[in-house]
């Protein structure tokens, strides 16, 4: 009994294992050249835009660039902390940590192995996210303080060797450490969910009953989401058993905005009311987004 269950759940892994792993490889490939060729390039683009008069627009290019960059948010936060104290305007900041949070060049190598639909959902949410947060912020805090920056301390940077191709390896090392575990238990779970969760439940719950099913998803986005790679084997499942786009786009904000490993730098960054403000904001917009998906599909 206990073979014919490793059996079944050792072909299910190998069967996500080989349509996900091609993403997952060309995602960290992806992410480290960025990171280590194209870091440099996409802050200094950002700190041109201090010196333009786009206004409120410059929080489009920001929220651009926020998606390109590669940075986690401990990379994240020190950059906003520095053009903040530079005086970049606080709602063209917000637009790039929001859209920088959300996205990054190696989650959307993975997130193109949902489908094409699910990938221009998680980009245009991911960009609409930044620009939403740079209108709200220029709305409610154009003369008030919004960051506060003076308790945080980055990491320091780790890509520093002379050399550019070893500094490529060392961060494509970081990289695979960072994500490889995560990705696996990914697979795990989800064969595990695959071979023991009734389709029509799941169906039932996160597709027929879409309005509920945002919201499910949206919480429980909170406490699963702990890495990008980790999660993509679980949503192909869930919208393979029939998971609504809006909830699935639903978990894709609220996961990556409240990741756990994120908050005790935000909650530094931003000070207690801000921070339940931005954590209202992620959750309210990943809810609101994902049944106006719903509505349009």
């Amino acid at each position: 009994m206990l073979e014919r269950e490793f059996i079944y759940l050792w072909y299910y892994f190998t069967v996500l294992f080989n349509q996900i792993f091609p993403y997952w490889l060309i995602g960290i490939l992806i992410g480290s050249v960025v990171s280590v060729f194209g870091k440099t390039k996409i802050n200094q683009l950002f700190a041109s835009v201090k010196d333009t008069r786009l206004g409120l627009l410059g929080i489009i290019p920001a929220s651009l660039l926020g998606i390109a960059s590669p940075l986690c948010m401990y990379g994240t936060i020190p950059i906003v902390a520095s053009f903040h104290k530079q005086g970049m305007r606080q709602d063209w900041l917000a637009a790039f940590m929001m859209s920088s949070i959300l996205l990054n060049p190696q989650l959307i190598i993975y997130s193109a192995a949902l489908g094409m639909e699910a990938l221009i959902i998680r980009i245009s949410l991911s960009f609409v996210g930044g620009i939403f947060a740079g209108l709200l912020i220029s709305a409610f805090y154009r003369n008030r303080t919004f960051f506060n920056f003076s308790g945080f301390s980055g990491r320091a940077n780790r890509d520093t060797h002379p050399n550019l191709f070893i500094r490529f390896l060392k961060n494509l090392w970081r990289n695979i450490r960072a994500t490889g575990l995560y990705f696996l238990i990914g697979i795990i779970l989800t064969a595990l969910f695959q071979r023991y969760v009734p389709n029509d439940g799941f169906a039932k719950l996160f597709g027929e009953q879409k309005g509920f099913g945002v919201l499910m998803a949206a919480t429980l986005g909170v406490p699963v989401y702990v890495c990008g790679g980790g999660t993509i084997p679980l949503l192909m499942d869930w919208l393979h058993r029939g998971m609504s786009l809006g909830a699935a786009g639903a978990f894709m904000i609220s996961g990556p905005g409240t990741k756990i490993t994120n908050l005790g730098a935000l909650k530094i960054a931003l000070g207690t009311k801000s921070f339940f403000l931005y954590f209202s904001y992620v959750f309210l917009f990943s809810v609101i987004a994902g049944l106006i998906i719903n509505l349009i599909l």
